[in-house]
Protein backbone atom coordinates (compact mmCIF):
# COMPACT_ATOMS: atom_id res chain seq x y z
CA UNK A 1 0.00 0.00 0.00
CA UNK A 2 2.82 2.37 0.91
CA UNK A 3 4.54 1.68 -2.45
CA UNK A 4 1.32 2.53 -4.30
CA UNK A 5 1.04 5.79 -2.39
CA UNK A 6 4.64 6.65 -3.30
CA UNK A 7 4.01 5.88 -6.99
CA UNK A 8 0.99 8.17 -6.97
CA UNK A 9 3.11 10.87 -5.40
CA UNK A 10 5.72 10.51 -8.14
CA UNK A 11 3.11 10.66 -10.89
CA UNK A 12 1.61 13.77 -9.31
CA UNK A 13 5.00 15.49 -9.38
CA UNK A 14 5.68 14.45 -12.98
CA UNK A 15 2.50 16.22 -14.06
CA UNK A 16 3.34 19.09 -11.71
CA UNK A 17 6.68 19.72 -13.43
CA UNK A 18 5.14 19.79 -16.92
CA UNK A 19 2.40 22.23 -15.88
CA UNK A 20 4.76 24.51 -13.96
CA UNK A 21 7.06 24.77 -16.98
CA UNK A 22 4.32 26.42 -19.02
CA UNK A 23 4.08 29.27 -16.55
CA UNK A 24 7.70 30.27 -17.26
CA UNK A 25 7.23 30.51 -21.02
CA UNK A 26 3.85 32.24 -20.87
CA UNK A 27 4.79 34.29 -17.82
CA UNK A 28 7.80 35.82 -19.56
CA UNK A 29 5.48 37.01 -22.35
CA UNK A 30 3.05 38.67 -19.92
CA UNK A 31 5.29 39.80 -17.05
CA UNK A 32 5.85 43.33 -18.39
CA UNK A 33 2.17 43.90 -19.22
CA UNK A 34 0.70 43.84 -15.68
CA UNK A 35 2.03 44.31 -12.11
CA UNK A 36 2.91 40.92 -10.52
CA UNK A 37 0.76 41.53 -7.43
CA UNK A 38 -2.33 42.30 -9.53
CA UNK A 39 -1.81 39.30 -11.81
CA UNK A 40 -1.34 36.91 -8.90
CA UNK A 41 -4.24 38.27 -6.87
CA UNK A 42 -6.46 37.39 -9.84
CA UNK A 43 -4.68 34.06 -10.11
CA UNK A 44 -5.39 33.13 -6.48
CA UNK A 45 -9.00 34.26 -6.84
CA UNK A 46 -9.68 32.12 -9.92
CA UNK A 47 -7.76 29.14 -8.55
CA UNK A 48 -9.62 29.45 -5.24
CA UNK A 49 -13.00 29.41 -6.99
CA UNK A 50 -12.02 26.34 -9.06
CA UNK A 51 -10.59 24.45 -6.09
CA UNK A 52 -13.48 25.52 -3.85
CA UNK A 53 -16.04 24.21 -6.35
CA UNK A 54 -14.17 20.91 -6.64
CA UNK A 55 -13.91 20.68 -2.85
CA UNK A 56 -17.64 21.21 -2.31
CA UNK A 57 -18.40 18.59 -4.97
CA UNK A 58 -16.14 16.02 -3.28
CA UNK A 59 -15.03 16.26 0.33
CA UNK A 60 -16.90 19.40 1.39
CA UNK A 61 -15.43 21.73 4.01
CA UNK A 62 -15.14 19.83 7.29
CA UNK A 63 -15.40 21.88 10.44
CA UNK A 64 -12.07 20.45 11.61
CA UNK A 65 -10.35 22.26 8.70
CA UNK A 66 -11.21 25.60 10.31
CA UNK A 67 -9.02 24.90 13.32
CA UNK A 68 -5.86 27.00 13.53
CA UNK A 69 -6.50 29.14 10.43
CA UNK A 70 -3.08 30.76 10.90
CA UNK A 71 -1.67 27.67 9.15
CA UNK A 72 -3.25 28.75 5.87
CA UNK A 73 -1.90 32.27 6.29
CA UNK A 74 1.63 30.90 6.65
CA UNK A 75 1.35 28.72 3.55
CA UNK A 76 -0.58 31.32 1.55
CA UNK A 77 1.99 33.97 2.39
CA UNK A 78 4.86 31.75 1.29
CA UNK A 79 3.25 30.89 -2.03
CA UNK A 80 2.11 34.47 -2.66
CA UNK A 81 5.69 35.65 -2.14
CA UNK A 82 6.95 32.96 -4.50
CA UNK A 83 4.60 33.87 -7.35
CA UNK A 84 5.03 37.65 -7.06
CA UNK A 85 8.82 37.33 -7.06
CA UNK A 86 8.66 34.86 -9.96
CA UNK A 87 6.81 37.29 -12.22
CA UNK A 88 8.97 40.19 -11.08
CA UNK A 89 12.00 38.14 -12.07
CA UNK A 90 10.51 37.10 -15.42
CA UNK A 91 10.43 40.76 -16.47
CA UNK A 92 14.12 40.41 -17.33
CA UNK A 93 15.11 36.74 -16.88
CA UNK A 94 14.89 34.32 -19.82
CA UNK A 95 12.39 31.46 -19.24
CA UNK A 96 15.06 28.71 -19.36
CA UNK A 97 17.31 30.63 -16.95
CA UNK A 98 14.42 31.19 -14.55
CA UNK A 99 13.56 27.50 -14.74
CA UNK A 100 17.18 26.73 -13.87
CA UNK A 101 16.91 28.94 -10.80
CA UNK A 102 13.80 26.95 -9.86
CA UNK A 103 15.91 23.77 -9.87
CA UNK A 104 17.90 25.12 -6.93
CA UNK A 105 14.86 24.63 -4.69
CA UNK A 106 15.52 20.91 -3.97
CA UNK A 107 18.80 21.78 -2.24
CA UNK A 108 17.01 24.34 -0.09
CA UNK A 109 13.99 22.06 0.43
CA UNK A 110 16.28 19.32 1.75
CA UNK A 111 17.76 21.77 4.23
CA UNK A 112 14.39 23.04 5.38
CA UNK A 113 13.10 19.45 5.45
CA UNK A 114 15.77 18.65 8.02
CA UNK A 115 15.19 21.82 10.03
CA UNK A 116 11.41 21.45 10.19
CA UNK A 117 10.84 17.69 9.99
CA UNK A 118 14.26 16.18 10.68
CA UNK A 119 14.14 14.42 7.32
CA UNK A 120 17.55 12.86 6.70
CA UNK A 121 19.31 13.32 3.36
CA UNK A 122 21.42 10.31 2.33
CA UNK A 123 24.81 10.59 0.62
CA UNK A 124 23.28 9.62 -2.74
CA UNK A 125 20.53 12.24 -2.46
CA UNK A 126 23.10 14.84 -1.41
CA UNK A 127 25.17 13.92 -4.46
CA UNK A 128 22.13 14.22 -6.71
CA UNK A 129 21.30 17.62 -5.26
CA UNK A 130 24.87 18.79 -5.83
CA UNK A 131 24.83 17.62 -9.47
CA UNK A 132 21.47 19.28 -10.03
CA UNK A 133 22.68 22.54 -8.50
CA UNK A 134 25.76 22.44 -10.74
CA UNK A 135 23.56 21.92 -13.81
CA UNK A 136 21.29 24.76 -12.74
CA UNK A 137 24.23 27.13 -12.29
CA UNK A 138 25.57 26.14 -15.73
CA UNK A 139 22.26 27.18 -17.30
CA UNK A 140 21.98 30.36 -15.22
CA UNK A 141 25.44 31.43 -16.38
CA UNK A 142 24.47 30.43 -19.96
CA UNK A 143 27.32 27.94 -20.16
CA UNK A 144 29.90 30.73 -20.02
CA UNK A 145 32.74 29.99 -17.53
CA UNK A 146 33.78 33.67 -17.61
CA UNK A 147 30.34 34.77 -16.40
CA UNK A 148 30.51 32.09 -13.71
CA UNK A 149 33.98 33.24 -12.64
CA UNK A 150 32.70 36.81 -12.29
CA UNK A 151 29.50 35.45 -10.68
CA UNK A 152 27.39 37.68 -12.89
CA UNK A 153 23.78 36.82 -12.18
CA UNK A 154 21.00 38.76 -13.83
CA UNK A 155 18.68 40.91 -11.71
CA UNK A 156 15.68 38.81 -12.72
CA UNK A 157 17.36 35.56 -11.69
CA UNK A 158 18.38 37.08 -8.34
CA UNK A 159 14.84 38.28 -7.61
CA UNK A 160 13.35 34.92 -8.53
CA UNK A 161 15.88 33.10 -6.32
CA UNK A 162 14.35 34.86 -3.31
CA UNK A 163 10.97 33.50 -4.38
CA UNK A 164 12.41 30.01 -4.63
CA UNK A 165 13.50 30.23 -1.00
CA UNK A 166 9.83 30.76 -0.08
CA UNK A 167 8.85 27.77 -2.25
CA UNK A 168 11.48 25.56 -0.61
CA UNK A 169 10.14 26.41 2.86
CA UNK A 170 6.57 25.78 1.69
CA UNK A 171 7.14 22.10 0.80
CA UNK A 172 8.06 20.74 4.27
CA UNK A 173 5.66 23.20 5.92
CA UNK A 174 2.74 21.46 4.18
CA UNK A 175 3.51 18.24 6.01
CA UNK A 176 4.30 20.02 9.28
CA UNK A 177 1.07 22.03 9.36
CA UNK A 178 -1.38 19.52 7.88
CA UNK A 179 -3.63 17.94 10.53
CA UNK A 180 -5.27 15.29 8.42
CA UNK A 181 -7.18 17.58 6.06
CA UNK A 182 -7.60 16.28 2.48
CA UNK A 183 -5.18 17.95 0.01
CA UNK A 184 -7.98 19.80 -1.78
CA UNK A 185 -9.29 21.28 1.48
CA UNK A 186 -5.81 22.35 2.54
CA UNK A 187 -5.21 23.87 -0.92
CA UNK A 188 -8.46 25.83 -0.72
CA UNK A 189 -7.55 27.31 2.66
CA UNK A 190 -4.11 28.27 1.40
CA UNK A 191 -5.61 29.88 -1.73
CA UNK A 192 -8.07 31.99 0.25
CA UNK A 193 -5.30 33.16 2.58
CA UNK A 194 -2.97 33.91 -0.33
CA UNK A 195 -5.66 35.96 -2.08
CA UNK A 196 -6.36 38.03 1.04
CA UNK A 197 -2.63 38.68 1.55
CA UNK A 198 -2.11 39.72 -2.08
CA UNK A 199 -5.12 42.05 -2.07
CA UNK A 200 -3.82 43.74 1.07
CA UNK A 201 -0.28 43.94 -0.29
CA UNK A 202 -1.03 44.94 -3.89
CA UNK A 203 -4.27 46.92 -3.61
CA UNK A 204 -2.80 49.99 -5.32
CA UNK A 205 -1.56 47.90 -8.26
CA UNK A 206 -4.91 46.12 -8.51
CA UNK A 207 -6.81 49.44 -8.61
CA UNK A 208 -4.40 50.96 -11.13
CA UNK A 209 -4.61 48.04 -13.58
CA UNK A 210 -6.77 48.68 -16.66
CA UNK A 211 -8.36 45.22 -16.64
CA UNK A 212 -10.61 45.93 -19.63
CA UNK A 213 -7.72 46.72 -21.97
CA UNK A 214 -5.06 44.18 -21.05
CA UNK A 215 -3.29 42.44 -23.98
CA UNK A 216 -4.61 39.00 -24.92
CA UNK A 217 -1.42 37.26 -23.76
CA UNK A 218 -2.12 38.44 -20.21
CA UNK A 219 -5.54 36.77 -20.19
CA UNK A 220 -4.15 33.59 -21.76
CA UNK A 221 -1.41 33.50 -19.15
CA UNK A 222 -3.83 34.28 -16.32
CA UNK A 223 -6.21 31.47 -17.30
CA UNK A 224 -3.33 29.01 -17.69
CA UNK A 225 -1.57 29.84 -14.43
CA UNK A 226 -4.86 30.01 -12.50
CA UNK A 227 -6.25 26.66 -13.58
CA UNK A 228 -3.36 24.53 -14.77
CA UNK A 229 -0.35 26.02 -12.98
CA UNK A 230 -2.22 26.91 -9.77
CA UNK A 231 -5.41 24.96 -9.09
CA UNK A 232 -4.00 21.70 -10.39
CA UNK A 233 -0.43 22.14 -9.19
CA UNK A 234 -1.50 23.28 -5.71
CA UNK A 235 -3.37 20.00 -5.24
CA UNK A 236 -0.64 17.93 -6.90
CA UNK A 237 2.05 19.43 -4.66
CA UNK A 238 -0.05 18.99 -1.51
CA UNK A 239 -0.81 15.39 -2.53
CA UNK A 240 2.83 14.51 -3.21
CA UNK A 241 4.21 16.32 -0.14
CA UNK A 242 2.09 14.07 2.10
CA UNK A 243 3.55 10.93 0.46
CA UNK A 244 7.18 11.74 -0.35
CA UNK A 245 10.12 13.34 1.48
CA UNK A 246 10.57 17.04 0.73
CA UNK A 247 13.80 16.47 -1.23
CA UNK A 248 12.13 13.93 -3.54
CA UNK A 249 9.08 16.12 -4.04
CA UNK A 250 11.25 18.98 -5.18
CA UNK A 251 13.52 16.67 -7.22
CA UNK A 252 10.98 16.91 -10.02
CA UNK A 253 11.84 20.56 -10.44
CA UNK A 254 14.95 19.27 -12.25
CA UNK A 255 12.70 18.41 -15.17
CA UNK A 256 11.49 21.99 -15.48
CA UNK A 257 14.27 23.37 -17.76
CA UNK A 258 13.70 20.48 -20.18
CA UNK A 259 9.95 21.09 -20.19
CA UNK A 260 10.52 24.84 -20.69
CA UNK A 261 12.70 24.18 -23.73
CA UNK A 262 9.85 22.14 -25.22
CA UNK A 263 7.39 24.93 -24.38
CA UNK A 264 9.68 27.49 -26.01
CA UNK A 265 9.88 25.37 -29.15
CA UNK A 266 6.10 24.96 -29.24
CA UNK A 267 5.63 28.72 -28.90
CA UNK A 268 8.08 29.38 -31.73
CA UNK A 269 10.84 30.90 -29.61
CA UNK A 270 13.58 28.53 -30.74
CA UNK A 271 16.24 26.71 -28.72
CA UNK A 272 18.75 28.09 -26.20
CA UNK A 273 22.50 27.97 -27.07
CA UNK A 274 23.80 24.41 -27.49
CA UNK A 275 26.21 24.64 -24.55
CA UNK A 276 23.24 25.26 -22.22
CA UNK A 277 22.16 21.67 -22.97
CA UNK A 278 25.03 20.43 -20.78
CA UNK A 279 23.40 21.98 -17.73
CA UNK A 280 19.98 20.61 -18.67
CA UNK A 281 21.51 17.12 -19.00
CA UNK A 282 23.04 17.43 -15.52
CA UNK A 283 19.67 18.35 -14.03
CA UNK A 284 18.13 15.28 -15.69
CA UNK A 285 20.90 13.10 -14.20
CA UNK A 286 20.19 14.61 -10.80
CA UNK A 287 16.53 13.61 -11.11
CA UNK A 288 17.51 9.98 -11.82
CA UNK A 289 19.80 9.87 -8.78
CA UNK A 290 17.24 11.48 -6.48
CA UNK A 291 14.39 9.18 -7.47
CA UNK A 292 16.33 5.93 -7.28
CA UNK A 293 15.28 3.88 -4.27
CA UNK A 294 17.81 3.17 -1.54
Amino acid sequence: MRDNESIRGHLAMLLFSALVAGSFSLGAMAANEIPPAALNAARFLIAGVVIGAAMMATTGLPRSALRAPWRYAVLGGLFAAYFVLMFEGLKTAAPVSAAAVFTLTPVMAAGFGWLLLRQITTARIAGGLAIGALGALWVIFRGDPQLAARFEIGRGEAIYFLGCIAHAIYTPMVRKLNRGEPPIVFSFGMNVAGFVILVAWGWNDIRATDWAHLPGIVWITLIYISIFASAWTFVLLQYAALRLPAAKVMAYTYLTPSWVILWQMALGHGLPPGRVAIGVALTALALVLLLKEE
